[in-house]
């Protein structure tokens, strides 16, 4: 029999590691720059906590067996977190920045090609906060973890949740979640076979059809005849949104970088503001790298007295961005290569090497030292340390006498 995974789970081996690790490193570095601080949350989850407010699917959560309650574990962090903050935090003061980096779990469908069901992410949830600077923090955030990355080729496409909702609301109550559904899904042909009458379907097809230049579309929006005062001020916000974001930052990679796209409905419910994604464009097609959103409804599902606050966070698809960087060739291509290899000369020497090892280990800088294991010829050392890429050996005799010697390469290099 031949031990395996299983279905949707994968082994990281050391190269995958360094890979996952060169993102994440880089992802913190921008993390704490903008005052942000790490939050770990359980694993496990009880159901109740998931699904609260409807924000996640039972369908979606791997669930374990308990005899006393129903447990699953986490398919996002965000509900996480959410309960954390107002349960073991309610003493702080707002706003909190916090950001994680952790596995998640989401159970595959039938119909998925790909049967993956643990992923990793990483991300921020701003708490305690709303309005449109925090907003623009989030957003510029996220731009600036794509720079750090060294990415360029991506487009972020910036949607309202609320104003989305509202602007279904002319539509029979019965028949929305089937309209809401084709228009996440761009799916024209459901929209145009539904038993609508031809003024409906015309503001069907127009949601479908507001995305694009954030002008364009915003000009599109303002024309309905139909707007409420509230819709208005959600528009009003979201082009002061799409202005301040303009300048706050520098030249956006392409023209089309900011896309507006009023169709952009995420599939979690929670989401009451604006909602986003950031899509990289490759040769095969378009890779959603994350996305985010406002949600100022959560947090007072799980406040002991119901108190709501704002929230907004993202998350970043580690093994998507792992996807896109593979070509550009700044990923780790080999593991980090071992500085020193202690031999010792004979067994008499086994305690003065170990001396000599812990000695190098102790310096003020990063030193990786291995120890040789059982008595091998000098020639099998030293092509052990060549296969291993070790820059030094040092042979100890018995006395602690230590003589080094620089490992060099085939083209003279250490």
């Amino acid at each position: 029999m031949v031990y395996q995974p299983p279905v949707g789970a994968r082994d990281l081996l050391p190269l995958d590691v360094a890979q996952k690790r060169w993102i994440e490193d880089r992802l913190q570095q921008v993390f704490h720059r903008w005052g942000y601080h790490r939050i770990i949350t359980s694993t496990l989850e009880r159901l109740d906590t998931l699904m609260a407010g409807g924000a996640i699917q039972r369908s979606t959560v791997l669930q374990l067996q308990d005899q006393e309650e129903e447990l699953g574990l986490r398919p996002e962090l965000t509900a996480s977190i959410a309960r954390t903050a107002v349960t073991r935090m309610a003493g702080a003061t707002y706003p909190l920045r916090l950001y994680y980096n952790a596995n998640v779990f989401r159970r595959a469908q039938e119909s998925s090609h790909n049967r993956q069901q643990e992923f990793y992410q990483a991300g921020v949830e701003l708490l305690g906060n709303g309005g449109r600077l925090a907003d623009t923090e989030i957003l510029l955030l996220l731009l600036d973890c794509l720079q750090s990355l060294g990415l360029s080729q991506w487009s972020l496409v910036l949607g309202e949740a609320g104003l989305t909702r509202s602007l279904l609301s002319p539509f029979p109550e019965a028949i929305q979640p089937t309209i809401r559904h084709a228009i996440a899904n761009l799916d024209r042909v459901t929209l145009e076979t539904l038993p609508l009458s031809s003024e409906l379907r015309d503001r069907a097809l127009l949601l479908l059809d507001l995305r694009g230049n954030p002008a364009t579309v915003l000009q599109k929006v303002a024309q309905l005849p139909d707007l409420d005062a509230s819709q208005q001020q959600s528009l009003n916000n979201l082009k002061a949104l799409v202005e301040l974001l303009a300048s706050a930052h520098s030249p956006l990679p392409t023209p089309h970088a900011l896309i507006l796209d009023l169709s952009l409905i995420q599939t979690l419910d929670y989401y009451t503001g604006i909602v986003f994604e950031v899509v990289h464009e490759h040769a095969s097609g378009l890779q959603v790298l994350g996305q985010g959103g406002r949600y100022d409804q959560l947090l007072g599902l799980y406040h002991p007295q119901g108190q709501s606050l704002p929230g907004i966070g993202f998350a970043l698809q580690i093994e998507h961005l792992h996807q896109v960087l593979v070509p550009t060739g700044q990923l780790p291509q080999q593991t980090p290569a071992i500085d020193w290899l202690v031999v010792p000369e004979s067994p008499p020497a086994y305690a003065q090497a170990l001396l000599y090892a812990q000695q190098l280990r102790a310096a003020d800088t990063l030193v990786r030292v291995e120890l040789a294991l059982g008595d091998r010829p000098a020639t099998e050392v030293q092509d052990y340390a060549n296969h291993r890429r070790i820059r030094n050996i040092a042979w100890i005799a018995a006395n602690g006498d230590a003589k080094v010697t620089e490992n060099l390469d085939e083209n003279g290099r250490g």
